[in-house]
């Protein structure tokens, strides 16, 4: 009986690490998404948004988050890497990512099952994975 407890929290243990390396790697990505589109928003002067999708019901072929202002002639992904990630923009539905050089702070709180992350910048520096701010 021993065993089978030990086996099976080793198992959750696997589990909850899976989702955290997943979000950990969607996080890095989205950063990296978020800062192309800040510099080609400064380098075409337009003013470029990032929208989660709110739509759960969404199909696979749905985009589940969108960056309008940028041109059509190099698309931006618009799917997480794994399809159950949810994306909520802290205070407002928008991340603005320029074309001004200094922007408001902004978070983005990531989920995916159990796990959560946010993604953070003051306007200045770069978005980057932050501390969790306290719950309300």
């Amino acid at each position: 009986m021993a065993i089978v407890a030990v086996a099976t929290a080793v198992v959750m243990v696997a589990l909850r690490d899976g989702d955290e390396a997943r979000l950990e790697e969607e996080a890095a990505r989205l950063a990296a998404l978020l800062e192309m589109a800040r510099a080609e928003s400064r380098v075409s002067g337009a003013s470029v948004l990032w929208v989660p999708q709110r739509d759960e019901g969404a199909g696979p072929s749905q985009p589940q988050f969108r960056f309008i202002g940028l041109s059509d002639k190099q698309p931006m992904p618009g799917r997480w890497l794994d399809a159950a990630t949810r994306a909520d923009v802290v205070g407002g539905s928008t991340v603005l990512l320029g074309p001004e050089a200094i922007l408001p702070p902004q978070r983005i709180v990531l989920r995916l099952a159990a796990a959560r992350l946010e993604l953070a910048s003051d306007g200045l520096g770069p978005f980057a994975v932050a501390a969790a701010a306290p719950a309300p």
